[in-house]
């Protein structure tokens, strides 16, 4: 694990073994079918990944975007904790989602970076893009309440 720091000044991060385990011991079942697993972890970025299922496809089979958005939203989770180097509890506050183009038959990369972190909140932005692709399938900005 990296060196750590004091608060607002750290380098605080976890390792993506650690970050998955935060994903197996915090998250709901229909969460953890989404098979998201941790690729990357960084001082104030994270990389999942959701893995392509024709079970969260929707007609036409392109991926829905409820599937994109949970996973948004749990890569958030994970980013805010390897900031904090610590799982706490936190609650989302705002999570807008931008849709650009459909993903299908591909596993989707989330990179979450945390763009400010303070006592009681969280700011980060989110980008999903198709493993192989350049340009993201959709993007999302999200707030947290910070709880503990």
């Amino acid at each position: 694990m990296a060196a750590r720091r004091g608060r607002h000044n750290l380098r605080v991060t976890l390792t993506p073994a650690e970050a998955d385990k935060i994903l197996a011991d915090n998250f709901a079942p229909w969460v953890l079918a989404l098979g998201l697993t941790v690729e990357e972890t960084g001082e104030r970025h994270t990389v999942l990944r959701l893995p392509w299922s024709d079970s969260l496809a929707r007609d036409g089979g392109g991926l829905s975007g409820q599937a994109l958005m949970a996973a948004a939203d749990t890569a958030t989770v994970i980013a805010v904790s390897a900031a904090r180097g610590a799982y706490g509890p936190m609650t989302t506050v705002q999570q807008s989602t931008s849709f650009q183009r459909p993903v299908v038959g591909t596993d989707v990369l989330i990179t979450v970076r945390v763009t400010k972190l303070g006592r009681r909140m969280a700011f980060a932005d989110a980008v999903m893009t198709p493993d192989g692709a350049q340009d993201p399938a959709a993007t999302a900005s999200t707030v947290y309440a910070l709880l503990g």
